[in-house]
């Protein structure tokens, strides 16, 4: 999954304003391996929803923090020092602006996302970290 920085800032937001938009139906018309949807904005920041199965690359964004909320299957955030954040259904984490992190979809996760809207997102090298267990 080789998602380019422009692609994830100008994804563009899919629903305006008060329009009902059924979260779950969106999630299950994804078929492909990785998708990340801006479903709306919210004042300087968006709503995404994103479906993948897979880990995305080591990454940071320089000046927005990011609010995860796992609605299907079980999401890992790798970070930098080692450690490791396992999400499940319902259940959240900020993880702030500058934290270099990755994402990895343990099976098919479907989760949603706040942060600003076209946040910068800079990709990194693997950290160097032998106590990092990597992927699954």
């Amino acid at each position: 999954m080789d998602i380019s920085a422009d692609a994830y800032m100008n994804e563009p937001v899919r629903y305006p304003a008060l329009h009902v938009v059924d979260l779950e139906t969106e999630g299950a018309k994804v078929t492909d391996s990785y998708r990340n949807i801006v479903i709306n904005r919210v004042n300087s920041s968006c709503l995404r929803l994103a479906v993948f199965d897979g880990e995305y690359r080591w990454h940071y964004h320089p000046k927005s923090d990011e609010l995860f909320i796992v609605v299907d299957g079980c999401l890992v955030i790798d970070l930098e020092n080692g450690s490791e954040l396992c999400l499940h259904p319902w259940q959240s984490v900020t993880i702030p602006a500058m934290t270099v992190h990755r994402t990895r979809a343990i099976g098919r996760t479907v989760n949603l996302c706040f942060e600003e809207l076209a946040a910068e997102t800079v990709f990194v090298e693997q950290p160097a970290n032998p106590g990092h267990r990597g992927s699954r």
